[in-house]
């Protein structure tokens, strides 16, 4: 859904991959090794691309932006795509209302009973028959339909309603109070969390220097104590 260009932002070479999301923090602690990023020497991050075949998002998103909040995202987007709600989502988007960063997408994402969305509608006269027969707005007898301007009473709407119409279809924001469910990382479940630095390897020879000592003092552990010398008054 979401595939980003994250770069180690402490190096000279400019040191980069592309990562697909969502992903899992194994994913990234493997990428996070590739750039050099270690936690230690290189520590920050910088996310410098978006690709992204979710219309008009890409060109939403900032340089800034928290690659565990865009693992949410990407996340959130899949679960749209699952339940068939994922072309509303772009629609809304395409409203500019609730769109500026990964943030304001998120709650978006949680927020889409607040729009109405007329799949399908292209036009002025699709919007007016989809309002007359789907959602009956009004009422017109059999023998008035064939000369009715649906193109006209579309537009009429169209002019007068907080909608737009988009390249699929038509969506507007239908009054439902926009909830902020979304306010920081604190809640992103866990699961989705996926920024961690690379576990630290120890090389072989240091864990052979371990095992030596552990089985030297294992040794010392299991030694017989000497006896003690018999105590001789004179």
């Amino acid at each position: 859904m979401i595939e980003v260009y994250v770069e180690n932002s402490g190096r000279q070479d400019f040191a980069g991959e592309w990562l697909k999301l969502p992903t899992t923090r194994q994913e990234v602690q493997r990428l996070l090794s590739h750039i050099g990023v270690d936690g230690e020497r290189y520590t920050d991050i910088s996310i410098l691309d978006f690709e992204s075949n979710v219309s008009g998002l890409a060109s939403r998103l900032s340089d800034y932006e928290n690659l565990d909040e865009l693992n949410y995202l990407a996340v959130l987007l899949d679960e749209l795509k699952t339940g068939g709600q994922l072309e509303k989502f772009e629609a809304a988007l395409s409203l500019g209302e609730y769109s500026g960063g990964v943030r304001a997408a998120i709650n978006l994402a949680q927020n889409l009973d607040c729009y109405d969305y007329f799949p399908g509608v292209e036009n002025h006269e699709q919007l007016g028959e989809y309002l007359i027969y789907e959602r009956d707005f009004l009422q017109i007898p059999e023998e008035i339909r064939p000369y009715f301007d649906y193109e006209a009473y579309g537009r009429d709407y169209d002019l007068n309603s907080t909608g737009s119409l988009q390249k699929d279809g038509f969506i507007e924001n239908n009054g439902e109070g926009f909830i902020e469910y979304y306010t920081g990382r604190e809640d992103i479940p866990d699961e989705h969390k996926v920024f961690a630095y690379p576990e630290r390897e120890v090389s072989h020879s240091i864990l052979k220097t371990l095992k030596q000592f552990r089985e030297t003092a294992s040794t010392e552990q299991s030694a017989p104590e000497r006896p003690k010398a018999a105590h001789v008054e004179r």
